[in-house]
């Protein structure tokens, strides 16, 4: 019995959290160290034409799953047409 117990408290403990086992490897786990980001600074004309250039490519991207769900549609009811027509052909015999 005692060796069934401590299977069971090994097992517990590897459940555990593994945070503070790998704080120092490699970059290390520092919760009071601020991320600081170096980013280039953007003018209002450099910020107008990256959103027109989402919008045009948001409005393709839409374009294209509709193309896209259109066909598959249109390939679904025309192997259902087809499938029905064969089922009452089957049917009909």
């Amino acid at each position: 019995m005692p060796s069934n117990s401590m299977n069971v408290i090994n097992f517990n403990r590897n459940q555990l959290s593994k945070r503070d086992r790998l704080k120092h490897v490699l970059g290390g786990y520092n919760p009071n160290r601020k991320t600081e980001y170096n980013l280039p600074k953007a003018t209002t004309k450099q910020l107008k034409t990256i959103a027109k250039r989402l919008k045009e490519e948001r409005k393709y991207r839409m374009l294209k799953v509709i193309l896209v769900t259109i066909i598959l549609s249109l390939i679904l009811v025309a192997v259902l047409l087809y499938s029905l027509d064969g089922i009452v052909g089957l049917v009909s015999l």
